[in-house]
């Protein structure tokens, strides 16, 4: 039903519901208190404060991944001739080289290191890659949120699927700036040990992330060979 023929209190009520849908659907795949230690570990060398604009970016980049994938990435992706399932195998790929990477890493500390210089080229040239895709915003997600805008269950004309992925979008993006923006406290909290041992074991799910992602991937291009 078209937004125009519902009562103000019954529009509040469906983007609202919608919204939520969306948060839930891409909070747990996004998961930026899981990927918060990681954060950390890749940024060596950044102060509070660099690490705090940081945060802003990535969000901001976020926002505007998910934003896209939800209006217009079935169209990107019927252009180009790519399928869900190919972009889950490449985009899989990449998350399990980023988890490996990591899981091959030695240990460091994750507090800022005075020593090194941290320039603005710096954190510009990190705030996409790696950082927004694939850590934040990986092809898992990606995929959902394609699938998400292409669900007329959740918006039922323009409008409603402007609103819902703008305010979707957002609350995800502000959930991610949370999550970074005070990833130091944390750390601060659970100690130096403690933080290893999370980083080591969130690289190591990134990597089954990532694995699993290709399967899907894989598998949903052999159904396809199949039928």
């Amino acid at each position: 039903m078209p937004l125009a023929v519902l009562t103000p209190v019954a529009i509040a009520l469906y983007v609202a519901k919608s919204c939520l849908i969306v948060l839930t659907a891409l909070f747990p795949i996004v998961n930026p208190l899981g990927t918060s230690p990681i954060f950390l570990r890749l940024t060596p060398g950044y102060t509070t404060e660099e690490r705090n604009i940081l945060s802003w970016r990535i969000a901001l980049n976020s926002f505007m991944l998910l934003l896209g994938s939800m209006l217009i990435g079935t169209h990107i992706l019927t252009f180009f001739g790519i399928s869900l399932p190919v972009v889950q195998v490449g985009g899989g790929l990449i998350v399990v080289a980023t988890g490996w990477m990591l899981l091959q890493q030695r240990e460091e500390p994750t507090q800022s290191q005075p020593n090194k210089r941290v320039t603005c080229d710096d954190i510009s040239a990190s705030a996409f890659y790696p950082l927004t895709l694939p850590l934040t915003v990986g092809p898992g997600s990606i995929s959902v949120a394609i699938t998400l805008g292409a669900d007329e269950a959740l918006h039922h004309d323009s409008v409603s699927r402007l609103l819902v992925s703008v305010i979707g979008s957002a609350l995800v993006a502000a959930t991610v700036y949370l999550s970074y923006r005070f990833a130091e406290r944390l750390a601060r909290l659970l100690g130096e040990s403690a933080m290893n041992v999370i980083v080591r074991l969130s690289s190591f799910i990134l990597v089954c992330i990532g694995v699993q992602i290709v399967w899907n991937g894989v598998k949903a291009l052999a159904d396809s060979l199949h039928s």
